[in-house]
């Protein structure tokens, strides 16, 4: 069998710089062991959804993301945006260079270097994607899409620290806790009545990791067709600080506030825009429904 064409999408911001000084070695290496490889960098957030729809157009069905979470967040929303109904299944490769990779980590802890081999020898596997339907339109994740605490406390640093970089997430973390109250997410799962219980956060996971380590989903499965919802009840600051840590191994979840739940899909009834952290990335949204796309798209690890 031919070793398919790839069109690597490079963000060379990522990792502080990192990765646009270490991806030309990589490329070559790729090249070496006789794959077909094609580059384009992004310049700017959001630019990487729309290469991979135009490619998509011009008959491209195969793709790297050479970033972090957030570069792979886009490409997959510009695969699920444009992917042909029919013929060659579109495939996505991930080379976390200089930046981490949550959704990679499911499969290894060598992160790009098992990357490179995944992509030379040919590795392929189905993966689920989740839809979110919004009020303003449509998005697609692979890894995790959370609300509440955690969200706010990536959108504060977004908004008040971001020139202190890793710093302002430590300060918008200190913030938050200090302010730290329930919400309340109206929240019905696929044939279930609708759930009002107070949470400090929830998680809709596909893959079990996120910001690099953590294992917020223990028992997600991203070929299963099911969402792993992690809800975080209520919680006071001193709970919330004990239980945190927990979370790298995985026994957050036996906390009696913290309840899981799996389902193909849910709906959510809230009354308007909210900070969501969506693999990697923030966004401001009024999400209505996440429901599983079981299988749709290939990932090479």
């Amino acid at each position: 069998m031919t070793a398919p064409a790839y069109l690597a999408v490079v963000n060379p911001a990522a990792g502080g710089g990192v990765c646009g000084k270490r991806a030309p070695a990589v490329i070559a290496r790729l090249r070496q062991s006789g794959l077909a490889v094609d580059v384009l960098e992004t310049s700017r957030a959001g630019e990487a959804t729309g290469i991979v729809r135009d490619a998509l157009a011009r008959g491209r069905r195969h793709f790297i993301a050479v970033g972090g979470d957030g570069t792979s967040y886009e490409l997959v929303n510009g695969i699920m945006a444009a992917a042909p109904q029919g013929g060659e299944r579109p495939s996505l490769g991930m080379l976390p260079l200089g930046t981490g990779n949550s959704f990679l980590r499911d499969f290894t802890d060598r992160g790009s270097e098992y990357a490179i081999e995944a992509l030379i020898a040919g590795k392929s596997r189905p993966c689920d994607v989740i839809r979110c339907t919004h009020a303003a339109g449509v998005l697609h994740f692979i890894n995790i899409f959370s609300i509440g605490f955690v969200a706010d406390v990536g959108a504060t640093r977004n908004r008040r620290f971001s020139a202190l970089g890793e710093f302002g997430y430590t300060l918008a973390t200190v913030l938050g806790v200090a302010t730290l109250h329930p919400y309340v997410f109206p929240m019905r799962l696929d044939g279930q009545p609708e759930d009002r219980e107070p949470s400090t956060f929830i998680s809709f996971n596909n893959s079990r990791y996120t910001g690099g380590k953590m294992m917020m989903a223990p028992d997600a499965n991203t070929r299963d067709g099911l969402l792993d919802v992690i809800r975080v009840g209520r919680m006071g600051r001193i709970d919330l600080l004990r239980t945190f840590p927990k979370i790298f191994e995985g026994t957050h979840v036996r906390h009696p506030a913290v309840r899981c739940f799996q389902a193909p899909g849910l709906d959510l009834r809230l009354d308007g825009d909210i900070d969501v952290m969506v693999d990697g990335e923030m966004v401001r949204i009024n999400p209505r429904r996440l429901e599983v796309v079981p299988g749709a798209l290939d990932v090479r690890t």
